[in-house]
């Protein structure tokens, strides 16, 4: 019996929901007996909300800050959020719904969880609906509807969090963060020092922070070669080979949004990135030893004291103390570096695209969602919860913040 799966993502807010849609889409295979349909969410939305999508780059890239407040708002008035996506895309989804006819649904993507539930319910459509959180673990309420049927969690972090905004301890499975196969297709060789190293500096699709000074830095410290990824951020490439290259000629490359950086972490002795949770876990992957420089406020905030915790990487908050770092984890013919490469190894699932996939397909899970969605009680706010959203500012008003800063 074929099994349809609808999964909403996004296509403009950062690339991670898009690779974590490509590692279940790849599973698949030959398998004619499932089929996955990826809608971008923010398309079904029309202009306006697609708008509000694609302003996630630039705002991320020139200003934290307000993202920062953007993404706390959003915490704060999850009713207002699933309200105002939910008549935005309602047409566009049911006429979607019509065409795919899926067995399952999954969201990659906060924003169209609980908006996602409400169409459902309102129209009386009994199709199991799940969410696969793509945060690790400053997650909020939007990731957390508590009527979905399941919720599969990256972490034991993130699942925590969902228990504390009331979710049902049964419908959360922790399920590993899922990653494409060619991050998983070869193994790195044992770490042995060499003369030459090689470093590998990205900052998530869309190009942050200060990669002229760390390269400079690293540049200068030691014999080395580095390759610096700048992203979507062709501003950030083109200030970065200016200044570079006149001075460390062949010593740096500097490239743009790349297809092939599978390749390059293997390549790499030591990457150097911000808590981003889909290039941590494919460094993971890769088996690539990673200092974490930042991550951007909101939903990455502690991804950085995560990789410490589960020794995955090494914080290192302030540029000036990078170097003594990297000495620490060379010292004694690289033991530390060592380390953290075997606890990668023991850490990541390798499975987790495929056993999330077997969720999603099999018989007894479904019966599970079945049984589940009739015990849930269909709420839409609770009383504190509506009355707090009342008394903020509408939805059409942080839709005009948000196409201002776009």
């Amino acid at each position: 019996m074929n099994k349809k799966i609808l999964i909403i993502s996004s296509d403009f807010t950062g690339h991670g929901h898009k690779s974590i849609a490509e590692s279940l889409q790849e599973k698949i295979g030959e398998n004619d007996q499932t089929q996955i349909h990826v809608v971008d969410g923010f398309s079904l939305g029309g202009s306006t909300l697609l708008n509000i999508g694609k302003s996630y780059g630039p705002i991320t890239r020139y200003s934290a800050q307000l993202w920062n407040a953007i993404w706390h708002v959003s915490a704060l008035n999850s009713y207002a959020i699933d309200k105002g996506v939910e008549n935005l895309i309602k047409d566009n989804l049911l006429a979607l719904l019509d065409e795919v006819n899926p067995d399952v649904i999954l969201s990659i993507h906060p924003n169209f969880n609980g908006s996602v539930i409400n169409i459902l319910r309102k129209e009386r459509i009994q199709i199991p609906f799940g969410t696969l959180i793509a945060d690790l673990v400053n997650i909020y309420p939007l990731w957390c509807d508590p009527r979905a049927d399941f919720i599969l969690s990256p972490t034991k972090e993130a699942m925590l969090k969902c228990l504390k905004y009331g979710v049902c301890k049964e419908k959360v499975h922790v399920v590993g963060f899922p990653v494409r196969e060619r991050f998983l297709r070869s193994k790195r060789k044992p770490f042995e020092m060499k003369s030459e190293l090689n470093f590998l500096m990205m900052s998530g699709g869309e190009g942050v922070g200060d990669m002229n000074a760390i390269a400079e830095s690293l540049l200068n410290h030691f014999d080395c070669t580095v390759t610096i990824i700048a992203g979507r951020n062709e501003t950030l490439k083109a200030e970065l080979e200016s200044s570079l290259k006149p001075r460390f000629d062949k010593r740096v490359d500097v490239l743009g949004f790349t297809k092939n950086i599978q390749d390059l972490m293997l390549d790499a002795d030591i990457g150097i990135m911000r808590g981003s949770p889909n290039a941590m876990f494919e460094g993971v992957a890769t088996n690539l030893p990673m200092i974490i420089t930042g991550a951007l406020p909101g939903q990455e905030k502690d991804n950085p004291l995560f990789a410490e915790k589960h020794h995955l990487g090494v914080y290192c908050p302030d540029d000036e103390n990078l170097i003594a770092i990297i000495d620490e984890l060379l010292a004694n013919d690289g033991e530390k570096l060592k380390k953290i490469m075997k606890s990668q190894r023991d850490f990541i699932n390798p499975n987790a695209a495929q056993d999330i996939l077997d969720f999603l397909t099999t018989a007894e899970k479904a019966k599970l969602m079945s049984r589940q969605r009739r015990r849930t009680p269909f709420v839409l706010a609770t009383r504190k919860s509506y009355k707090r959203f009342k008394r903020r500012k509408p939805l059409k008003k942080l839709i005009r913040r948000a196409k201002v800063a776009f």
